[in-house]
């Protein structure tokens, strides 16, 4: 079976507004299968020949950035499909309001992040079961230094003099 691709690469770039755009797909694909239907087997026992030919068709299929697939048998036309978008935000995109404008200029706060706020002020900007870090630290155990036994008063004062002068 036989494969033949073509990828398309486009790239973008504005300097002036600091902007870039880069997108990289495989546009055309064409191969080649054996055609369902079409095949011929022949088989002479005399003389102890076979015969067996397979019929083959060129399957196309293209895809766009646009979602948009089509897909079929060369020469027989193309069946066009639009996918699915798949990378949805759960919210709008936000932008920040003009500086200068003024409220009532504004507009309206979208219903989904309103109620997303609402729900923030009813919780006071706190963990429901917040603790401080006094009683956090008061449930674990104190913290005892480890001491090497065998290890000398004048030798860890003779290695922390030689880290002081490096």
């Amino acid at each position: 079976m036989a494969t033949s691709e073509l990828s398309c690469e486009v790239s973008e770039e504005n300097c002036e507004r600091r902007e870039a755009f880069w997108a990289e797909w495989k546009d055309l694909m064409l191969s080649t299968r054996p055609e369902e239907g079409c095949s011929l087997h022949e088989e002479d026992t005399q003389r102890q020949e076979t015969y067996h030919r397979q019929g083959q068709c060129q399957a196309l299929v293209q895809r766009s950035p646009w979602l948009v697939m089509r897909m079929g048998i060369l020469g027989r036309g193309l069946q066009e499909y639009q996918l699915p978008y798949q990378r949805v935000l759960p919210l709008p995109i936000f932008t920040p309001t003009k500086v200068g404008t003024s409220k009532e200029e504004r507009e309206d706060t979208p219903t989904q992040l309103q109620d997303l706020l609402a729900l923030e002020t009813a919780l006071g900007g706190q963990c429901v079961g917040r603790q401080d870090m006094a009683e956090i630290t008061k449930q674990l155990p104190p913290v005892v230094p480890v001491s090497k036994p065998g290890l000398g008063r004048s030798l860890s004062r003779s290695l922390s003099q030689e880290a002081q002068r490096g």
